[in-house]
């Protein structure tokens, strides 16, 4: 007769960046059911940002993810410059090149870095290694650009803060060619390896039908065969303005997800060279002083899947209401049943596997499961963190 055991990964765990909590059943080394617990990195960026200036909410929700830190003040900004008319309607020419060109940069810098903890996880230390070597070029871009390696501070209502340097494009084109031959190398030194192969094909695999079920998105639904992305279904920036190809695998397993993100290197590289060949003269800010009261949505293709951003403007200059989806919080759930069939092992591999940030999954309410009323929420997780504080201060 087999007997279930309970095996926890997490809050803290060498293969997890971030706290998040995992329970898995397991029948001998078969993993049968999963429970996920979310929330323990809340930190109250709706809330805040409802008390901010629009234009200091764009460094705020900037805060929420260190990887991906273009993304949600991208689609912050999308999200306001619908109030107003859209970002076609209102962003001058330049400044639509410039940000593609800091989104597509931020994209191979966080499938670097995934990739090289994606190496590190099945042991692979060599490719952890060379992925964060050749990520410092583009950090080193990023810091050319804007003065920061991380949080870019780029994004700002109707335009951009920054203009890229006519003397700097020369090095900018010079650093992608340097970084081609690396992700030849990677490409063959990850998909062709046999070794690799063995381990990762068929492991944690979600179908079409189950990706489609759980609601992914971005490399975790492509890899499944789900042909989305939002550059391409509803463009914004210069996407439309330039010529790539969405990268889509069939198998749904962690080979699949590793191969759709080293594929997209190239069509970012790709996207960031035309950008700067095609990128005309002129202002990169169309000076937005006021937000009128209406309701707006922002839609951005970050590095995980779709960010989306909901923003309520009553005509002051602060929000009324800030809603953000990140796409951790779609693609975390479908470990429910990517991990479930395989081995203890395979599943820290498949949890790994989405590139999840659990900061931005940020989630707080208690509820009691026997009437379903809310125990405690947001603002009474902030009181608590009050009196603790008062505690700590006494002598």
């Amino acid at each position: 007769m087999s007997h279930k055991v309970v095996i926890p990964i997490g809050p803290y765990h060498p293969l997890q960046e971030e706290p998040e909590f995992f329970r898995l059943y397991v029948e001998g080394e078969k993993v049968v059911d999963i429970d996920i617990v979310i929330g323990y990195m809340h930190r109250g960026i709706e809330e805040l940002s409802e008390h901010k200036h629009f234009d200091q909410v764009a460094f705020l929700v900037e805060r929420i993810c260190g990887i991906c830190s273009s993304s949600h003040p991208y689609a912050f900004v999308l999200a306001a410059e619908d109030i107003l008319g859209g970002e076609a309607n209102i962003v001058p020419e330049r400044a639509l090149y410039i940000r593609t060109i800091i989104d597509e940069l931020q994209r191979i810098h966080s499938h670097l870095l995934w990739l090289g903890l994606a190496g590190h996880f099945i042991g692979y230390n060599t490719v952890w290694m060379w992925a964060w070597k050749y990520r410092e070029p583009v950090l080193d871009m990023f810091e050319m650009i804007c003065g920061n390696r991380n949080h870019y501070g780029m994004s700002k209502i109707g335009g951009v803060r920054r203009d890229i340097r006519d003397e700097d494009i020369p090095i900018l084109k010079k650093a992608l060619d340097d970084l081609l031959p690396a992700v030849d190398m990677f490409r063959g030194a990850v998909m062709d390896d046999p070794v690799i192969k063995a381990r990762l094909v068929g492991c944690g695999t979600l179908t079409k039908e189950q990706a489609i079920d759980w609601c992914t998105v971005g490399p975790t639904a492509r890899a499944s065969g789900i042909n989305i992305d939002v550059r391409r279904d509803e463009p914004y920036g210069a996407y439309d303005r330039v010529d790539w190809n969405v990268i889509v695998e069939k198998n749904g397993d962690v080979f699949a997800k590793t191969t759709v993100r080293i594929l997209e290197l190239y069509e970012s590289i790709s996207i960031i060279r035309q950008c700067l060949n095609k990128m005309p003269k002129g202002e990169i800010d169309a000076d937005i002083k006021d937000i009128p009261p209406g309701e707006g949505i922002g839609r951005v293709e970050a590095p995980r899947g779709e960010c989306f951003h909901y923003v309520k403007s009553d005509g002051t200059n602060r929000p009324v209401r800030h809603k953000i989806r990140a796409p951790s919080y779609m693609n975390v759930a479908s470990d429910k049943v990517a991990a479930v069939g395989g081995t203890i092992s395979d599943a820290a591999l498949t949890l790994a596997a989405v590139d999840p940030c659990y900061c931005c999954t940020e989630r707080l309410i208690v509820l009691d499961k026997a009437t379903d009323k809310k125990i405690m929420d947001g603002w009474d997780l902030i009181k608590l963190s009050q009196e603790k504080t008062a505690k700590l201060k006494k002598p």
